[in-house]
């Protein structure tokens, strides 16, 4: 795709440049707790300097990790208990090589300075590490600057991507009034009296999120202000709310609390509907424009639900295919 004229700039003036950040935007990291269990060192070393014969001490303890070798964490006993007869001992041992293999990969990012895990980047296949320089906390303020002067077509986009969730959620008619009512006018969160503000500054929220394809429903409807609105999008009910008001939410809603407490997971009912080759074909059509989210909502459903929903499409390339998986495996 051709890309559009600039026509606008962000002209950066007095920009923290962090001298050990500088050259580093592609370098990968791997993060990891040191193993030595009096130390709290969180140790970070460049990806592409562990060989296969690797040796990384923590600059704080001293201890090790080295290839070939392991850490023992305790020895064991395993008991028959019919009989008290010792079955197996041994030790718990954590090999180095396995430890390593795991840890999670970081970046920095160029704008803020600061390391975070690779997923926090948006990919950019072009570049080295296939991530980009700037983070996605960074990339969204920068673009709340740019929101100024946006083409129509740019939060045509936006909006679109939003309808095609909000398509995979089903619809429901929505009875706003019911829901003043039953949280009484007052953000959930803060308690702010919401009488007497403008309807936009009292957003109903969807309790369960419609990233996971949950829709807007009476039922399923949380009155929040703007700024607790803005802080809740896209979050698990218990990713946000404390335990108490978990358990409020529950009885106003009518939302069971076990599910709220539970881990994030999809609709069942849109699950269903991405199993008919009909529904899958014809989201394909409808949002081709938007290639790109729908590989994001394919990848994040195969990870909460292990479900794929591309193997149900009569139309799909195998390319947009092989690109899925790419960034499946990229991610995981």
């Amino acid at each position: 795709m051709v890309r559009r004229k600039p026509y606008t700039k962000v002209v950066k003036k007095r920009q923290i440049r962090a001298q050990h950040v500088k050259g580093m935007g592609d370098v990968v990291f791997k993060g990891f707790q040191c193993l030595n269990s009096e130390c709290q060192e969180f140790n970070f070393i460049r990806k592409d300097e562990i060989g296969d014969d690797f040796e990384v001490a923590c600059p704080r303890c001293g201890t090790a990790l080295r290839s070939g070798e392991e850490t023992q964490i305790y020895e064991y006993e395993l008991k028959d208990l019919r009989n008290q007869s010792i079955i197996e001992e041994g030790q718990f041992t954590i090999l180095h090589d396995d430890y390593l293999q795991e840890a999670k990969e970081y970046k920095y990012c160029i704008i803020c300075n600061t390391m975070k895990p690779l997923e926090l980047f948006d990919r950019h296949a072009k570049r080295k590490s296939e991530r980009q320089g700037e983070c996605r906390l960074c990339k969204q303020v920068y673009n709340a600057i740019k929101n100024q002067s946006r083409l129509t077509d740019q939060h045509r986009e936006a909006a679109q991507k939003r309808r095609m969730y909000l398509d995979l959620s089903g619809s429901s008619k929505i009875d706003s009034k019911e829901v003043y009512r039953r949280f009484k006018y007052r953000c959930f969160k803060c308690n702010k009296d919401l009488r007497e503000v403008a309807e936009k500054e009292r957003p109903l929220d969807h309790t369960l999120p419609v990233v996971f394809l949950w829709p807007l429903t009476t039922e399923n409807a949380t009155l929040l202000c703007r700024e607790h609105n803005s802080e809740k999008a896209g979050k698990w009910p218990s990713e946000y709310y404390s335990d108490d008001e978990l358990k409020r939410l529950a009885v106003i809603t009518g939302i069971p609390y076990d599910r709220l407490i539970s881990a994030p997971h999809y609709n069942p009912d849109a699950i269903t509907r991405l199993k008919q080759s009909e529904c899958v074909d014809r989201l394909l059509s409808k949002y081709a424009a938007y290639m790109s989210e729908i590989i994001r909502l394919r990848n994040r459903i195969l990870e909460y639900e292990g479900f794929d929903f591309f193997a149900y499409s009569t139309t799909v390339s195998p390319g947009w295919v092989r690109e899925a998986n790419q960034a499946y495996q990229i991610v995981r």
